[in-house]
C-alpha cells in the first residue's frame, strides 16, 4: 500500500513496523546500530527488544537513514522524545519534503515545553496536515504478539488521519481517528508520569485502591491542563486518555510503572536507570510537564510531586503522603 519509513528499531517502533507490514505496507525500518540492524535482517528478529518474535518479511532494517527514508511516503518517528529534535536536524534533506509525519513519542520536550508534533513542525516545517499521532494502551510486546488493540490516529487533517487509518488497520489493531492532537498527545504523555506515581505504590505495598485512586485523580489532573493548552475533553474519556492511563498503570509490560515500582522499593533513580535497557518517559517528561502546569497555573499535585521525586527532593513515603494530606475538596472543580 505504501512505503513507510519508521525511525526506531526500540520495542514501539518495531512492534508498529509489524502493525504496517501485516496492513501491506513496505516498511523500512531504521535502528542507529548497524549490528542491530544486520541482525534483524539476518534472523527476523529484534533479539534486544522483542526476543522471540518473527518479524515480516515486508520489514527492512537499515542503520543509514537516508537509505530509510528514501521514498517514504509516511514518516513514523519513534525515537525517544528528548532526541526527536537532534534525530530532525541531523536528518535534514533525507526526509522527503511531502511526507507525512507519524508520531509514537509520549513526552513533552525538556526546556522547551513543546509537544512532539510541535517539535516536527519547527524543525521540519511540515503543516498540520502533515504532522499524525498515534496514541493508546500501546504496549510494544502485546501488539508485536498481535494481541486484540485498539488505538487512535490523531491528525488535525480527517482526511490524512483516515488515510493513517487504513495504512495501520491489520488483523490485530484497530485504530479510531480524532483530529484532536493536542489531547491525544497529553494523555500519551501524562499517563507515563501518573505510571510512575502508582509504580512507586505498588512497591510501597498498596493496595488497588491506592492505584485507582491514583489513575482517577490522575486522569483529572491531566484533563485539567488540557482544557487550557485547547483539548478536547472528550479525548481523555478515550483510547488516547483513560484507555492508555490503565494499561501503563496496571501492566508490569510498562516501563514506567516497572521504574516507579523499583522507586518505591528502595532503589535510586540511577540504580533502576542502570538497569533499564529502555527509555521510561515518564523520568524526563515529568519534570517539563509539571513545568507546563505552572506556566498556565494549573494544579497537578501528582506529577509536581513525581517531579519531587525524581529530582531527589522528596522520597517515595512522603511522596504518598503528601498527596494524602492534601486539603479535603470537592471531587468536582
Amino acid at each position: 500500500m505504501a512505503r513507510i519509513a519508521v525511525m526506531g528499531a526500540g520495542s514501539w517502533g518495531t512492534a508498529f513496523s509489524i502493525v504496517l507490514a501485516d496492513a501491506g505496507n513496505e516498511v523500512r525500518l531504521w535502528g542507529r546500530r548497524a549490528e542491530l540492524c544486520r541482525t534483524i535482517n539476518e534472523t527476523r528478529q529484534n533479539g534486544e527488544y522483542l526476543a522471540d518474535i518473527e518479524l515480516p518479511d515486508a520489514i527492512t532494517a537499515y542503520s543509514d537513514p537516508a537509505e530509510a527514508l528514501d521514498g517514504a511516503e509516511v514518516v513514523v518517528l519513534a525515537v525517544p522524545s528528548q532526541q526527536l529534535r537532534p534525530n530532525l536536524e541531523t536528518w535534514g534533506d533525507a526526509i522527503p519534503s511531502d511526507a507525512v509525519f507519524v508520531s509514537l513519542m509520549k513526552g513533552v520536550e525538556l526546556g522547551t515545553h513543546k509537544r512532539m508534533s510541535e517539535v516536527i513542525a519547527e524543525i521540519t516545517g511540515a503543516g498540520a496536515d502533515r504532522i499524525a499521532v498515534v496514541s493508546g494502551p500501546n504496549l510494544a510486546r502485546e501488539i508485536a504478539n498481535r494481541e486484540p488493540a485498539a488505538s487512535v490516529v490523531a491528525c488535525e487533517d480527517a482526511d490524512v488521519a483516515e488515510r493513517l487509518q487504513k495504512l495501520c488497520h491489520s488483523g490485530a489493531f484497530r485504530p479510531y481517528t480524532n483530529t484532536d492532537v493536542i489531547g491525544c498527545e497529553l494523555g500519551g504523555t501524562v499517563k507515563n508520569v501518573i505510571g510512575l506515581a502508582v509504580g512507586v505504590c505498588i512497591g510501597l505495598g498498596f493496595g488497588d485502591n491506592t492505584k485507582a485512586s491514583v489513575i482517577t485523580r490522575g486522569l483529572a489532573e491531566t484533563a485539567r491542563l488540557g482544557a487550557v493548552i485547547g483539548a478536547d475533553p472528550q479525548t481523555f474519556s478515550g483510547l488516547a486518555g483513560m484507555g492508555d492511563l490503565v494499561a501503563t498503570c496496571s501492566s508490569p509490560l510498562s516501563r514506567n510503572r516497572t521504574f516507579g515500582e523499583k522507586l518505591g522499593q528502595g532503589m535510586s533513580v540511577d540504580e533502576v536507570a542502570a538497569q533499564t535497557r529502555q527509555v521510561a518517559e515518564g523520568v524526563k517528561s515529568c519534570q517539563s510537564v509539571s513545568e507546563l502546569a505552572k506556566m498556565h497555573g494549573v494544579d497537578m499535585p501528582i506529577v509536581e510531586h513525581v517531579a519531587s521525586l525524581i529530582a531527589g527532593e522528596m522520597d517515595p513515603a512522603t511522596l504518598v503522603k503528601a498527596l494524602i494530606s492534601r486539603e479535603a475538596k470537592s471531587e468536582v472543580d
